[in-house]
């Protein structure tokens, strides 16, 4: 199990280019990591939760997989929506044996929880030495998201794992909802000088 609110960007919440120019994520540095194993194994599942406080699209994030130590990960996906065998940004459930959407969110945009799961059953990933597998949240891990993971391996002996969190440290984030919206335009009303013919482009 692991969860963590990621940090995005310095330069702002940037998918898709929105608030300003996109960069290149070369080693994953910053990723969300999934999966930090030592020792002799093959990689078999993955249940993936996101809670996104923002109407764009998280799943640019690509899944980098670094096999028995690598610096640059040999295995690169192409999309969150990819690495769980769907595209075009999924809205309606679906449930196949080994991935899908069994929950997906249904609100303005992306915003909400959504759950995805995929079982390598035919496709494993072997491993040596250790398995470091992450995924970035959102076109180089520009977004801020409630992300939280299990992992299922198997592995030729036992090993220990990092500590799951407490009741109160796996509490969700609470929804983002059109009330704070309109508080946030409220605000940016404001610091346009207020004027009543503010439309929310300008």
């Amino acid at each position: 199990f692991n969860r963590e609110i990621t940090e995005a960007l310095p330069e702002g919440e940037t998918e898709w280019g929105a608030v300003g120019k996109q960069t290149e994520n070369k080693d994953g540095a910053d990723n969300y990591v999934f999966a930090d194993i030592k020792g002799k194994g093959h990689f078999v599942g993955l249940n993936y939760y996101v809670q996104c406080p923002t109407p764009m699209w998280y799943g640019e994030g690509d899944d980098m997989w670094f096999i028995d130590g690598e610096k640059q990960a040999s295995l690169i996906g192409t999309g969150t929506e990819d690495l769980f065998n769907t595209a075009w940004c999924p809205k309606e459930p679906y449930q196949h044996i080994y991935f899908g959407y069994p929950r997906v969110n249904n609100d303005v945009g992306f915003l909400g929880r959504t759950h995805v799961y995929r079982f390598f059953i035919q496709d494993p990933v072997f491993f040596e030495k250790g398995l470091k597998a992450t995924i970035e949240h959102g076109h180089n891990n520009c977004l801020t998201l409630d992300l939280a993971t299990v992992a299922y391996w198997y592995q030729d002996r036992a090993t220990a794992v990092p500590a799951i969190p407490d009741k109160a440290g796996r509490k969700l984030k609470p929804m983002v909802n059109n009330v704070m919206m309109h508080k946030w335009r409220h605000e940016w009303r404001k610091n346009k000088g207020n004027k009543a013919d503010l439309w929310g482009n300008e």
